[in-house]
């Protein structure tokens, strides 16, 4: 029986991880972008190159424009709240109150719920009439509204839910990062006289960094790859006002079938993404202490 070099054995032990990554990772990045330099092929006629024109179509299309501006509002308006009801909220919880187990269970399952359980719940909530949310403000006195139906309201509709979905699964991240903070540390603060907001100021939420780095990267992800509320809430409407670019690539590629042009869509999105996570690390990683 031959022994298995030395030297091997490491690769050997990574080939499962890595075929996984090549397969469904690089291979199809590359070739998406292979793809978005050709044709759509359609019955008798085949796919042909045409270099950059899927990419000229793209700088001429409002739509896409429109999903592109409504992504960024997304983003940013999810992002920073998700991350600040989540840190919240871990500081709540990681106190010792009773009933701390229900109150970590309540928060967290927003995130066990499937996606379209999710889009329906809130679909009521937003009914005009007799939704949830109608009924409230109907017994406050206010004026019934069409949430999801007004281009003016419906990405913030939008948020509220992703927001909703979100934080609690970060939280999960930043309580696992209190929970390694020793407690020396706090007695050390207590004894300076320091006040809880100096605490969490001066002391948690540097030591924080690291989670918060890897939490915006993910929260970054997140907020350009949502398409199963839009699909059963909104269809992107009214008027593409809450159409964002995933759900813009699907209705490409699986409505109009234009599956090159939905390749170069999907090749400007992982550069994006890409290129502000790299920003990211490049930035925040200076001012992040690791433990």
């Amino acid at each position: 029986m031959h022994r298995i070099p030395t030297r091997l054995i490491p690769w050997l032990l990574l080939m499962p991880a890595m075929v996984l990554l090549v397969a469904f990772t690089h291979y199809p990045a590359v070739a998406t972008l292979w793809h978005s330099f050709f044709s759509t092929p359609k019955g008798a006629h085949p796919s042909q190159f045409v270099g950059w024109e899927n990419y000229a179509l793209m700088v001429d299309d409002p739509v896409f424009w429109r999903a592109f501006s409504n992504n960024l509002w997304f983003a940013l308006g999810t992002i920073p709240v998700s991350i600040a009801l989540a840190i919240a909220m871990a500081l709540w919880v990681s106190q010792r109150l009773w009933g701390r187990g229900l109150l970590r269970l309540a928060y967290f399952t927003p995130t066990v719920l499937p996606m379209i359980a999710v889009a329906n719940i809130w679909l009521f909530f937003y009914t005009p009439q007799y939704g949830l949310l109608e009924q409230v403000t109907g017994a406050l006195g206010l004026p019934s509204h069409n949430w999801l139906g007004n281009p003016d309201t419906v990405l913030g509709a939008m948020m509220v839910v992703a927001v909703w979905k979100e934080a609690g699964f970060f939280m999960i991240f930043y309580l696992a990062a209190l929970q390694q903070i020793a407690p020396v540390l706090a007695e050390a603060a207590a004894l300076e006289g320091a006040s809880r907001w100096q605490y969490f100021r001066q002391v948690q939420f540097p030591l924080l960094m690291p989670t918060t780095l890897f939490v915006l990267v993910n929260a970054l992800i997140n907020s350009f790859r949502l398409v199963d509320h839009i699909v059963v809430m909104t269809r992107g409407g009214p008027d593409n006002a809450s159409s964002l670019l995933l759900y813009y690539i699907y209705e490409v590629g699986f409505a109009f079938w234009d599956s090159s042009y939905a390749a170069a869509l999907t090749v400007v999105l992982l550069a994006m993404l890409g290129v502000i996570a790299f920003v990211k690390f490049r930035i925040l990683d200076r001012r992040t202490h690791y433990q």
